[in-house]
């Protein structure tokens, strides 16, 4: 998806949208939340995953959004647990 697909589909202007993703993409600017979980929508992605600081912590958020709720519980038991041994 391009810079401006990406940012129309977030909706933001056409003409600004390639501008507007790539100040974001950069830092200069920072979008506000509602924008963030429309591109977010827009990338079928959770807004966390936009905020991953590494891959392996984006991977986590993709497969543990996939997940059913049930699902979700067990697997945050699990690394709590293995979290307390370390």
């Amino acid at each position: 998806m391009s810079q401006k697909q990406l940012g129309i589909a977030a909706g933001l202007d056409r003409f600004v949208a390639s501008t507007r993703i790539n100040r974001y993409e950069r830092g200069v600017h920072q979008p506000d939340p509602v924008t963030i979980q429309r591109m977010a929508d827009a990338l079928g992605v959770p807004a966390a995953y936009l905020f991953a600081s590494d891959e392996r912590l984006a991977r986590m958020i993709l497969a543990f959004s996939s997940l059913p709720a049930k699902a979700q519980d067990s697997v945050l038991a699990e690394l709590e647990r293995a979290a307390e041994r370390r």
